[in-house]
């Protein structure tokens, strides 16, 4: 949203630099609408190249970040993307009444990990284990459960499969919960500084 909102204002001053500097020339400099026309929209270009470097300067300057620290996140970020679709796609065809629960919840998970490093791109580093470890394996296993469960004959074996799949997935839900508490490890901090805070000061 902010970094619409910034696109907006860009574009509009960008616009408006194009058309006072195309009249300015045209009127106040008596050039051709031609050339009129080149110097509003060199202009107008200048500015939103500008504004644009600007405001990922600041963005960069916020997050503590290098250029080249944030195309390599940002490279992770679009990856798990991905993934998540994958995973979206595999959990609708698995359509396990069993795993219903569990399922809503590791999207959860795996979408509130992904959503707010892509927020604040300096807690990717927080959760390297998430992006390249265990977003692959539910990924992967998932998939897989889709496929086995998918098959119109189940003998024991298969059954087994199945069973050894949905114990695996539950272990790595609680990876996926150890994954967003490391990656929210300073709130989680302050959080409870201020519920001790608060406890102290009701015993006094």
């Amino acid at each position: 949203m902010h970094k619409f909102l910034q696109f907006l204002i860009w574009s509009f001053t960008s616009s408006a630099t194009f058309v006072f500097i195309g009249l300015l020339s045209f009127f106040g400099l008596n050039q051709s609408l031609f050339l009129s026309f080149v110097y509003g929209v060199s202009s107008s270009a200048l500015v939103y190249t500008a504004g644009l470097w600007n405001s990922r300067r600041l963005f960069l300057k916020k997050h503590e970040l290098t250029g080249r620290e944030y195309a390599y996140i940002k490279k992770n970020l679009e990856e798990a993307r991905q993934k998540i679709i994958r995973l979206r796609k595999a959990l609708f065809q698995a359509k396990s009444i069993q795993m219903f629960k569990q399922n809503a919840e590791m999207l959860r998970l795996v979408r509130r990990i992904y959503i707010l490093t892509k927020k604040e791109p300096k807690r990717f580093y927080r959760a390297e284990r998430f992006f390249y470890q265990t977003l692959d394996s539910v990924v992967e296993l998932t998939e897989k459960y889709a496929f086995l469960s998918s098959h119109p004959k189940k003998n024991k074996e298969l059954s087994m499969s199945l069973s050894e799949v949905r114990i695996t997935l539950a272990e790595l839900t609680k990876r996926l919960e150890e994954d967003l508490t490391q990656l929210m490890g300073d709130e989680i901090g302050e959080l409870q500084f201020e519920l001790d805070a608060a406890k102290h000061s009701l015993k006094k």
